[in-house]
């Protein structure tokens, strides 16, 4: 264990904010595959009584997103506190996309690993193709034989036990689950009471599956609780921050690999030293690039000075309602190129689209039965508008673009201003034009319906 408090060139300066703990936190983080806030915590889906426990022992943020709309992007922000175009993990690791080498000294598992942490990985990653590389010291990937891997099945019991153990503190631990990610298992589920998303159509077809969703939503559920009990029974949980996230949108048409909010939104609720804890809802913008900054400010380790993400430990504390007043979203890879950015405010969002391309691109859009009804209606006909403008107050649902609007006219300018500033502080490639894949990587064709081509 290093010495506590750490050493000045280690200690959290940035905003002075972080409070003064007897020992370091240990710190678990559960991440799971296209489950948005599919959650019964979030009054939505699934039955989670083990997520619920969590939010009302902890602090559960109502309006949380992610930087960008799919995997290694979004969970390569979370590890490094910047956008993907700054740590250079622009479309899918397993496609042939990859951090910069200058991102990978700042992952979460690095720097704390820097400071005297063990550092582990248990169950799935999306960042790299070796997990080592990230900083993780430990890795523990199960699985069964024949079956996908890094399932809550596999993956729980092997960090439930390694939790229960007592391990070397302080640890960091990242446990990665794949359920949520299609294609999902069948369930008998009723459907009487399934709430279909309301951008979906409510047929009997996408109940079915929004119930398979569900069924595996309740075993990331159950796999939480398991780990919980874990922590209780090896005296940790009180010195342990334990945060539930997820990566981006549920994998249905209309969210994942969209900008719009049913594509961005993440669950996040954590629990643990440092105030996390009373039952509260946050109702405050977070994206998830603040988790880092925010994780590493609690650990007593400064962030990087560059960092696109702010701690939430002052919102946390109950000093602030707000943080940030605005957050920003991309993507640029998915399985096709498809330039967007967006600015997301407490009212609007405001979405510039680089590329002429289908509102709904049906290549980045996972095969299931929702996909062919929603095909069969002609869903993916549309085309998409150069720039996009919804007030999310009186049209939740994001489905009047506002930016022809003379009435929008100053709320465009100022949104639209606000992106393109960002976009040249922070450096985004697509100011000088097209964004080309690196070498080797597999892109998809933009007119295919298959993410394969």
């Amino acid at each position: 264990m290093p010495p506590w408090p750490l050493p000045a060139e280690l200690r959290g300066a940035s905003s002075q904010t972080a409070p003064i703990l007897s020992m370091p936190p240990n710190v678990v983080v559960v991440i799971t595959h296209d489950t948005g806030r599919h959650l019964g915590a979030y009054g939505r889906g699934a039955v989670t009584p083990h997520l619920d426990r969590l939010a009302a022992e902890g602090v559960l943020f109502e309006r949380a997103f992610s930087a960008a709309p799919q995997c290694s992007p979004s969970r390569a922000s979370l590890l490094t506190g910047l956008v993907p175009h700054r740590h250079g993990l622009i479309g899918l690791a397993h496609r042939g996309f990859g951090l910069h080498p200058s991102a990978l000294p700042r992952t979460l598992p690095r720097l704390l690993g820097a400071a005297g942490y063990r550092t582990h990985l248990y169950g799935f990653q999306h960042e790299a193709a070796d997990p080592h590389t990230l900083g993780y010291q430990h890795v523990v990937q199960p699985r069964s034989s024949g079956a996908r891997p890094h399932l809550c099945r596999d993956v729980a019991p092997a960090a439930a036990d390694f939790l229960a153990r007592g391990p070397a503190e302080p640890f960091f631990m990242m446990v990665g689950f794949e359920e949520t990610h299609r294609p999902f298992d069948p369930t008998d589920t009723p459907l009487d009471d399934i709430r279909v998303p309301a951008y979906l159509p409510d047929t009997p077809v996408v109940r079915r599956d929004v119930a398979d969703l569900e069924g595996a939503v309740r075993e990331v559920d159950g796999a939480v609780g398991r780990l919980l009990a874990a922590l209780d029974r090896s005296g940790l949980a009180d010195r342990t921050l334990f945060l539930f996230t997820t990566d981006h949108g549920i994998a249905f048409p209309g969210a994942k690999s969209t900008l719009f909010d049913p594509g961005l939104e993440v669950g996040t609720i954590a629990r643990g030293p440092g105030g996390f804890d009373g039952g509260r809802r946050l109702p405050g913008l977070v994206s998830n690039v603040d988790l880092s900054p925010t994780i590493l400010e609690l650990c007593g380790v400064t962030p990087p000075p560059d960092s696109d993400g702010v701690s939430l430990l002052p919102m946390v504390a109950g000093r602030v309602r707000d943080v940030r007043q605005e957050l920003f979203a991309e993507l640029t890879f998915h399985t096709a190129y498809d330039p967007m950015r967006a600015v997301r405010t407490a009212r609007h969002k405001y979405v510039r689209s680089f590329a002429d391309r289908p509102l709904h691109l049906p290549a980045h859009v996972d095969a299931s039965p929702t996909k062919e009804l929603l095909r069969e209606r002609g869903y993916f006909e549309a085309r998409r508008p150069l720039e996009q403008l919804f007030d999310l107050a009186d049209d939740p649902l994001e489905q009047t673009n506002l930016a022809a609007s003379s009435d929008a006219a100053t709320v465009l300018s100022a949104l639209r201003e606000r992106l393109a500033h960002w976009m040249q502080v922070t450096g985004d490639p697509l100011l000088a034009g097209t964004v080309h894949p690196p070498a080797g990587a597999i892109v998809t064709p933009a007119d295919s319906y298959e993410p394969e081509g």
